[in-house]
């Protein structure tokens, strides 16, 4: 609890009878049985004590709680002690309203909550014939305007092998539907690297379990969006958002509510800034209706408050002028050829820029959450990078026609390639 992060721990009660198979996958015969590895690896591998190879360890040396640490700081080269400062949420929140550097923060949250998304989609089994349109839409625009390179690169390779998991024609029985989802986990895709996601939060990071985190991951991750499309790609980008909320967010009442705003639009949208000022207003909306709830059941954050977005304190120019009503509630005359480039600066320059060159510098140190987060800085030198990623990004300014017809004839080519071999 001191270094958050760094080490992640989990723990199976191995008497219960729903984790009888995964007990005996990693053969527990003893309490306590404590194994060691990367987080990947326990997903979908199994362990015994007779391998000689693996990347999943015994720790034979914890019983007390010194002896386990010392057994950490031999295999992470560390000098952890028992009486280091432990971690406080409340000391060690963000601090998201007085502070703009922190945001540089939130882009390992859009990774994380990009992959957390994907994730849900196939625990759940979302995609069907009647939704794999909206999600390969959806795709196309993280390959094209994601602000983590990593993550157009996943989503790119997601794309191109789309046809191969899901095909078009998805009426299938339950069965088929099974091995379709163990064939994509076989595959281990990882749509924003091996180590994502890794089970938690930083800029997003709530002083409770169930506050912000992934919502709040997301909802950054469209504003980024919204601010780094081109005009022609407004609308589309509108209708996928709008979608991809619609099939694949897991709360009805969400989808409703949110669906609803997307319903009440009737003139297409012609400019980013109209969408991305949409988007922020919706957003305001959605933290007034909460703000109402959260007030009547006591649910909210008590250090993060659903507020009307950005402070004053943020962005002084976006304000003309502002009161409050006879409940106590911000009604705000805003000046929106201020709050636009507030907001491309905000979720575009500052998240993406900031994140290579200030943030990234300050993980270098760190031994398994920097190694992560320095591959996305690296690859922007690296020659592998998959085509598709490349194409996407290159065409960032594009419409997501030229990325359709990419995508297709990747597909086509790789189909050929099947039959030639």
């Amino acid at each position: 609890a001191a270094h958050p992060g760094r080490i992640l721990m989990a723990r199976v009660d191995c008497a219960s009878k729903v984790n009888v198979d995964l007990c005996s996958r990693f053969s527990v015969d003893h309490y306590p049985f404590l194994l060691w590895g990367p987080p990947p690896k326990f997903a979908n591998t199994k362990w015994d004590r007779k391998q000689e190879k693996s990347d999943i360890k015994l720790i034979d040396d914890g019983r007390t709680a010194e002896r386990l640490l010392m057994w950490i700081n031999k295999q992470l080269e560390s000098s952890f002690t028992l009486d280091d400062k432990k971690y406080e949420n409340e000391n060690m929140l963000p601090n998201s309203t007085s502070d703009p550097k922190q945001v540089v923060q939130a882009i390992y949250d859009v990774e994380e909550a990009t992959a957390h998304a994907l994730q849900i989609i196939l625990e759940h089994k979302m995609i069907k014939a009647d939704t794999r349109d909206s999600l390969i839409r959806f795709l196309q625009i993280l390959v094209a305007h994601h602000p983590s390179k990593r993550c157009r690169r996943g989503s790119a390779e997601l794309l191109i092998n789309f046809d191969d998991h899901w095909p078009s024609n998805l009426s299938l029985s339950s069965q088929d539907s099974s091995k379709l989802l163990e064939s994509v986990a076989a595959d281990n895709h990882k749509i924003c690297g091996k180590e994502v996601p890794r089970g938690y939060w930083i800029f997003c990071r709530g002083s409770k379990s169930e506050t912000r985190g992934f919502s709040c991951g997301l909802w950054v991750l469209l504003h980024s969006l919204t601010v780094q499309i081109g005009d022609g790609e407004s609308q589309s980008t509108f209708t996928s958002i709008c979608d991809f909320i619609h099939n694949f967010f897991i709360c009805e009442e969400c989808r409703k509510h949110f669906y609803d705003m997307c319903s009440s639009v009737s003139v297409p949208f012609k400019s980013a800034r109209d969408l991305s000022l949409w988007l922020w207003s919706t957003h305001n909306k959605v933290n007034e209706r909460l703000m109402k709830e959260e007030k009547d059941m006591g649910t909210g954050d008590p250090s993060f408050p659903k507020a009307i977005w950005p402070p004053k304190a943020l962005c002084p120019s976006c304000y003309r002028s502002s009161s409050r009503t006879s409940d106590g509630a911000l009604q705000v005359d805003w000046n929106e050829d201020e709050v636009f480039p507030f907001l491309v600066n905000y979720y575009g320059k500052t998240l993406v820029s900031s994140y290579k060159e200030t943030y990234m510098e300050s993980l270098q140190g760190r031994t398994q959450v920097g190694a992560a987060l320095a591959d996305d800085a690296s690859s922007s030198h690296a020659a592998r990078v998959p085509i598709g990623a490349a194409l996407g990004v290159a065409a960032a300014s594009c419409t997501f026609g030229a990325l359709a017809c990419f995508w297709r004839t990747q597909q086509k080519n790789r189909k050929q390639r099947k039959n030639w071999n």
